[in-house]
This record gives C-alpha cells, sequence and structure tokens, in this order.
C-alpha cells in the first residue's frame, strides 16, 4: 500500500479494518443465507468461522495499536 498516493497504513489500522470487513461480510453470511444449500459446506457455517477470524483479526488491531507496534519490522 505504500505506492499509491505516498502513504502508508500502519499494520494496527489495517487489521481493525481488514477484521471488521471479515466480520461485517461473517455476520451477513450467517443472517442472510439460512436457507441456502451447496455442496460441502453450510454457508452459515463460513459466516460463523468469518466472523471469528474477523474477531482475532480486530483483537490483534488493537493490541497493536495498544502497545504502539509499527509495521517497520
Amino acid at each position: 500500500m505504500s505506492g499509491r498516493m505516498g502513504r502508508t497504513v500502519s499494520k494496527p489500522t489495517r487489521n481493525l479494518v481488514e477484521g471488521t470487513v471479515t466480520f461485517v461480510i461473517g455476520l451477513v453470511l450467517w443472517f442472510c443465507t439460512d436457507g441456502v444449500e451447496i455442496p460441502v459446506v453450510t454457508l452459515t457455517k463460513v459466516g460463523v468461522v468469518m466472523m471469528c477470524v474477523g474477531g482475532v483479526l480486530v483483537a490483534t488491531g488493537l493490541y497493536q495499536a495498544a502497545r504502539g507496534t509499527t509495521g517497520g519490522r
């Protein structure tokens, strides 16, 4: 992301944004795909997994922001 418009996004901010987007997509899948059937997986279960992953990313971003961790390592 550093090449576009000369700005870089810090790692905690990136984790917070990615986690929030992943959580919201998982929440939509969980609520809206109850009757949808596809082979192999259930979309509601995929939504729950995505919400868990999004929650972990948000928690990681909050932890990094609290510690002052930068992406320069």
